[in-house]
């Protein structure tokens, strides 16, 4: 059965410019696929992209008016972004976006440094065909990143898919999607920071050639080392002043 399918999409100025983000660039679309999902997706990437900012109160009749579907979808929505950890239900108030502490990145690492050794180490030891190949072309694209002025956080984002896609755990993939949802609540990018770029390039390179050789004990070691290397760079950019 046909149903509403909920896309989001940042209102336009005539000159390319973002305008107005607020609820009303929610825009409605036709399509296949439960409403409930749709909405779900929306209000997810609304939240991940930083359109629906930390601490701003969702009401489920201005969600409703402005995705142009009844409460019970956004109901239900709010429900599963709460378990989620995306959104809070506060006590005879409502829902709100729920922030991320500084306590919360750093937990995020912590689990993140673990979860990204072992897909390294799973990719390493399937070494599926292709997988180099991508992770060249990958590496090739990110390096270019700066002159083409892209958007090196996808591209990096991208990388890390790519090893955990091809890890083959239904299980690890959806704990660190999970972890992927949070990394992009961080805000900032760590790219930002001078000469980051460069050392991201030579750890993933490392990554590559371990898993390249079918290593699986240096594809773990150098993917655990990245990851520690962008805690730091991340705790030092948020407490400098």
């Amino acid at each position: 059965m046909d149903t509403e399918r909920i896309e989001v999409e940042h209102a336009k100025a005539k000159g390319g410019e973002s305008i107005n983000l607020d609820l009303r660039s929610l825009v409605v679309k036709s399509g296949r696929g439960s409403t409930t999902d749709a909405v779900t997706d929306a209000l997810r990437e609304a939240i991940l992209t930083g359109l629906l900012h930390q601490d701003t109160w969702l009401r489920e009749g201005e969600l409703a008016e402005a995705l142009q579907v009844s409460r019970t979808p956004v109901r239900e929505a709010l429900r599963r972004l709460s378990d989620e950890g995306m959104t809070q239900r506060v006590a005879n108030r409502g829902t709100v976006v729920a922030p991320i502490t500084f306590e919360e990145i750093l937990a995020v690492y912590s689990v993140r440094t673990s979860l990204e050794g072992l897909a390294a180490r799973l990719a390493a030891l399937r070494n599926p065909p292709g997988l180099v190949e991508e992770l060249i072309g990958i590496q090739r694209e990110m390096a270019e990143a700066v002159r083409d002025d892209s958007d090196v956080s996808e591209i990096n984002l991208r990388f890390h898919r790519a090893i955990r896609d091809a890890a083959r755990n239904p299980y690890l993939e959806r704990f660190l999607v999970q972890v992927e949802n949070a990394v992009r609540r961080f805000g900032e990018t760590t790219f930002n920071v001078p000469g980051r770029l460069d050392e991201v390039l030579v750890e993933h390179q490392a990554i590559i050639e371990a898993i390249a050789a079918s290593d699986p004990d240096t594809a773990e070691l150098m993917a655990t080392s990245h990851m520690r290397k962008a805690r730091d760079v991340r705790t030092r950019q948020m407490l400098s002043p």
